[in-house]
């Protein structure tokens, strides 16, 4: 069937998706499934997660593997990318989820070696992933880079410093990759969710506190969390056609953004 005016299908294509065993990776990578990608999908501990997610792709007619690896070691980034080319002969997305944060601590008291390894799993992480894939979307001048932000770079919230910013930088390397690798076909956008309803949210909520909690929820205008499924939604935008005019942009979905 000819796709209609405006879309492009995404059968036979081919996607990258890291932290997926949980969360809003999980939703990503089942969406991805649904719009026809067959996938990689990377986890670091949770092998029975990731292998039921690996079970429920494939009953839907789509081709996976999972590989298990710390995004920040090394590499981790040229093994998930040839394991993508071997199965599958191409990468035409590349989604970086995997993250990591650490909650309620003053900058005064954060550990040399929290600094350095949320930097490495949020930062360096996806740097080393886009190196590995873009010779490939380069030959083939064609590929799609979501990067997963949060909404702290809008608002700097105390005693989140290390993972504020390394999202910060993270959207940087969104919209300079963007302007450098435009002329190659490649589109790079980062999306930032507000709080959604994922365990490393309810990390954060019990370091507020109850009272903190809440009225961190209520400062949401939509007055609720949001779903891994709203943030996978996005991402299934950004990689369609529908997106194809749209790069170098950091897509906020947070409900209309909490305070604090």
């Amino acid at each position: 069937m000819t796709p209609q005016k405006g879309k492009m299908s995404t059968e036979g294509r081919a996607a990258i998706v890291t932290g997926a065993s949980r969360g809003i990776g999980r939703a990503i990578a089942s969406g991805l499934a649904e719009d026809g990608f067959h996938l990689v999908i990377n986890y670091r501990e949770r092998e029975r997660e990731a292998q039921e997610l690996v079970e429920a792709i494939s009953s839907g007619g789509r081709e996976v593997r999972a590989v298990r690896a710390d995004v920040a070691a090394a590499g981790a980034a040229e093994t998930l990318a040839r394991t993508a080319l071997d199965a599958f002969g191409q990468i035409d997305v590349l989604v970086n989820n995997a993250g990591t944060h650490l909650p309620g601590v003053r900058f005064a008291d954060v550990r040399a070696e929290d600094w350095e390894r949320i930097l490495r799993i949020n930062l360096t992480g996806p740097f080393s992933l886009i190196q590995a894939v873009l010779p490939h979307m380069r030959a083939r001048r064609s590929g799609v880079i979501v990067n997963i932000s949060s909404n702290v770079t809008q608002r700097f919230p105390a005693m989140y410093g290390p993972y504020t910013v390394s999202k910060c930088g993270l959207e940087a390397v969104t919209r300079i990759l963007a302007k450098e690798e435009g002329a190659n076909g490649i589109r790079v956008n980062a999306i930032a969710p507000g709080p959604i309803a994922t365990d490393m949210l309810q990390e954060s909520l019990d370091a507020m506190g109850p009272e903190w909690a809440e009225a961190f929820i209520r400062s949401v205008p939509l007055q609720r969390l949001g779903r891994p499924e709203e943030i996978a939604n996005a991402v299934r935008f950004l990689v369609s056609e529908a997106a194809s005019y749209v790069t170098g942009q950091v897509i906020f979905v947070n409900g209309g953004g909490p305070g604090g």
